[in-house]
């Protein structure tokens, strides 16, 4: 079951009509991945410069939609490319425009910088997000999850072994992210979708991880430097720009498990001296 299958389920049958439609790039990126594959992605990722458009999709069968669910994920702490091509395709604005939607991220676990990145795409498009959603990994601790999502991301294996959890969303978490559909269809009912990221989040649409969210702040400045430097050699795919992205290669393994624990530390240390209710407000947030 798909996520989008999962929050959706709870809107057919009730007098309403769900329409899926797939993003396709242009250009398919490989699943399982290569680790060149992988962090050849990345540069354009961080920078929001989308090498690939994607494929047409057919709206004629839903221009009387009154809602549209975006689903997606992130790579690099931003936006996947898909959803980049998706939202930066002139057909796609101009269809979203005057619009209400919605944005599921699919993610390991951090998602902010994703969501900045998506209001703006509404934005730009013209239309308003009412709803954001998160379903992100709990199997497991951070680091743990590292593991499990690098496991499954360059060699297909997402099931759990005797050392190490299921990689990615568990299959319960995917099927009880229905009772957001439900949250959806109520509020739609009620006619009040103003207040429907409040209720979304009131059902745990987003678990708020700040010590997570502290580290990925941190991270996305640091791989703004880094995506910059390895584009000074060449666009999406060029070879020379090899030796540079396996260097970030070794930069943040070294980040991720030497140096990221002292962060978190850090950060608990001066917990008392940050506004945690505040962040964790205007970060939920959709506005």
């Amino acid at each position: 079951m798909t996520a989008a299958q999962s929050i959706c389920g709870p809107l057919q049958g009730e007098g309403m009509t769900v329409v899926y439609k797939q993003i396709v790039p242009e250009q398919p990126f490989p699943f399982p991945w290569s680790k060149d594959e992988f962090f050849n992605a990345f540069p354009e990722a961080r920078l929001g410069l989308p090498p690939y458009g994607i494929q047409p999709i057919d709206l004629s069968d839903i221009q009387d939609a009154d809602l549209v669910m975006v689903v997606g994920q992130s790579w690099f702490l931003s936006p996947s490319l898909p959803i980049q091509s998706f939202f930066t395709n002139e057909c796609i604005k101009q269809y979203l425009c005057g619009r209400s939607v919605i944005f599921v991220n699919a993610c390991r676990n951090m998602w902010l910088k994703t969501s900045h990145a998506i209001k703006q795409y509404v934005k730009d498009a013209g239309a308003t997000l009412v709803g954001h959603i998160v379903l992100q990994d709990n199997n497991a601790p951070n680091l743990v999850s590292v593991i499990t999502i690098i496991r499954w991301l360059l060699y297909g294996k997402k099931e759990p072994t005797r050392l190490l959890p299921q990689a990615g969303i568990s299959d319960r978490e995917l099927a009880e992210a229905s009772r957001f559909g439900e949250v959806i269809r109520d509020t739609w009912r009620d006619r009040a979708l103003g207040n429907l990221q409040d209720r979304l989040l009131a059902a745990g649409a987003i678990k708020y991880k700040p010590s997570v969210l502290f580290i990925e702040k941190i991270g996305h400045r640091m791989f703004g430097l880094w995506a910059k430097f390895v584009r000074k050699k060449g666009g999406f795919g060029d070879p020379r720009r090899r030796g540079r992205l396996n260097a970030f290669c070794i930069y943040l393994f070294t980040v991720l498990f030497a140096v990221s624990p002292f962060g978190v530390l850090f950060f608990w240390l001066t917990y008392p001296f940050r506004h945690i209710p505040r962040h964790r407000n205007e970060d939920c947030s959709v506005k």
